[in-house]
């Protein structure tokens, strides 16, 4: 059942007014291939490039893209973020994935905010570094876990 759309066949914001306020949270993440020109510019944990240090960075658009999910999606409701935290590392001699934690206590789940984060920071990410290689390959942002809410926790397999 499609939860954003009434009996009428309407689509509109759900309404979460009668639900408890619960912390709930959640962890997605984004994969991007970068292939070996990035991974080769990658020292200390970090890449510095003519526009600055792009995992800072990306951290940085990931946070604010978070915030402002219920600015890109349309029936998303606004949320405030108790914590919203990064982590970027390489994961392979090609990949470096991105990992966006969220917390809120609310009413409706904090899904789609560790979503838009991981996502933003991957195309921050990108941005930051198609000077060096524009095949790079954001090939996978996805719901890692989540917390809290009527539908319980979930975890991915």
């Amino acid at each position: 059942m499609l939860t954003h759309i009434d009996n009428k066949n309407q689509p509109g914001m759900v309404d979460v007014s009668a639900k408890d306020r619960t912390r709930r949270t959640a962890t997605a993440h984004s994969i991007i291939a970068v292939g070996p020109e990035v991974m080769a510019l990658l020292t200390e944990g970090e890449i510095q490039t003519k526009k600055g240090p792009v995992f800072h960075t990306a951290i940085i658009a990931g946070t604010m893209a978070a915030k402002k999910t219920s600015d890109l999606i349309p029936f998303c409701h606004p949320l405030p973020l108790d914590s919203c935290k990064f982590t970027i590392e390489p994961s392979s001699d090609n990949e470096i994935t991105i990992t966006c934690t969220c917390v809120t206590t609310g009413r409706t789940g904090i899904e789609m905010e560790a979503l838009a984060g991981a996502n933003g920071a991957a195309l921050t990410l990108y941005d930051m570094c198609k000077a060096v290689n524009k095949s790079m390959v954001i090939r996978e942002t996805k719901l890692l876990e989540k917390t809290g809410g009527k539908s319980g926790d979930y975890s991915a397999s």
